[in-house]
């Protein structure tokens, strides 16, 4: 832990996306201009970058309830869940916390629970864990929770997610493997499931209402705002005119570029961009990032994915070094509103990466608000 330290002889990636040759400055968790510092070390021959933010990961799921029907104590997973972050040089996570009509792991009481045991821990981990509130549009009975996780600090990110109508055209498709899996996950049988899911579509005609009233509270909160898995240009749009300035893993490239065309983020699965394509044959990653249609790499469900996926492709060529590390760091941090990372500049949070670009590359220091890591 230092409170004075100086990142020496480093090539630095600068607020102006140039790597330049120099050293980093840190006092009390911030970016300083130079002084002498207490504590040096040497990374000749490594690139200083600013911290990886992650807008929306939830491999979290995984360390809570690594089996169906088997839950971790909260403060053992989420301690797991730090120390993968960071050695995947993430300094800011978003946790894509689902609130669903689903008994189990995504349902409104897990949900609380996270919320409880993350405000009580969060002062104890070493990155930065936010929260983003994937609210299923079918669950009603969250609404009184969101609004007042809306009111808290940090402020959540609120995300609009329909999975409901999107398993009722799986049921209608017969394609009952993948609706086990859901079943497995929530405990239940595959035909309760199904009863499950025919009952929230009974509240169908009741949804626009009650997006519309969610969209208010959180524009109310200033929370920034994603939609998920738009497919249409008028989805996007529908979207825009709730305040939705964010499109969250579009499936299409139409979706894509009406967002792009409005100036807006796409986010787009770092897994989808480091396997080479969607394992759902959605809108590939790589390409999107390729015609500029993808601003932001997420960790989906696997935390080193962001990093990986910026070295396969920039040594694929599809980027060069300086816009693939946006890809995870200045661009989303733009997204969200933190006006305090992204970029190494004085008075920015001192949350940094340090990595050996070599083949393959490797993460040798991470500092989270000045406290170093390092990795052998």
């Amino acid at each position: 832990m230092t409170r004075s330290l100086r990142l020496a002889n480093a090539t630095v990636l600068t607020p102006e996306g140039a790597l330049e040759r120099g050293d980093v400055h840190v006092a009390d968790g911030a970016i300083v201009d130079a002084f002498g510092a207490a504590d040096v070390i040497d990374c000749a021959g490594l690139t200083v970058l600013p911290g990886v933010v992650d807008v929306h990961g939830d491999a979290f799921e995984g360390a809570l309830h690594p089996r169906p029907g088997v839950a971790i104590p909260f403060e053992v997973a989420m301690r797991s869940v730090d120390a993968q972050l960071i050695a995947n040089g993430i300094t800011t996570a978003f946790h894509g916390l689902t609130l669903s009509w689903e008994p189990g792991a995504r349902s409104l009481d897990a949900g609380r629970r996270f919320m409880s045991g993350l405000a009580a821990l969060r002062p104890a981990l070493a990155a930065d864990h936010r929260v983003q509130l994937r609210w299923e549009t079918f669950a009603h009975e969250a609404l009184e929770d969101i609004v007042g996780w809306l009111g808290g600090v940090p402020t959540p990110t609120l995300a609009l997610n329909d999975h409901t109508t999107m398993t009722r055209d799986i049921i209608r498709s017969g394609r009952h493997a993948k609706l086990q899996k859901y079943a497995i996950r929530c405990r239940v049988t595959l035909d309760e499931y199904i009863a499950l899911n025919e009952a929230a579509l009974e509240r169908e005609s009741d949804v626009p209402a009650k997006i519309a009233e969610v969209a208010e509270m959180a524009r109310a909160a200033g929370a920034t705002m994603l939609s998920h898995d738009d497919r249409t240009a008028e989805e996007r749009r529908a979207g825009r005119a709730l305040g939705v300035g964010i499109a969250e893993f579009p499936l299409t490239r139409e979706a894509a570029t009406e967002a792009r065309g409005a100036g807006e983020h796409t986010v787009l699965g770092g897994p989808n961009a480091l396997r080479g394509g969607s394992h759902m044959g959605a809108l590939s990653a790589e390409e999107a990032v390729r015609e500029g249609l993808c601003t932001i790499l997420a960790s989906d469900y696997y935390y080193p994915s962001q990093f990986a996926a910026v070295e396969r492709l920039v040594k694929r060529g599809v980027v060069d070094f300086p816009a693939g590390w946006s890809l995870i760091s200045a661009a989303p941090a733009e997204a969200m509103g933190l006006t305090d990372r992204g970029a190494i500049a004085p008075g920015r949070r001192a949350d940094l990466v340090v990595v050996e670009r070599g083949d393959p590359w490797r993460i040798r220091h991470v500092a989270t608000g000045g406290v170093v890591s390092s990795f052998a």
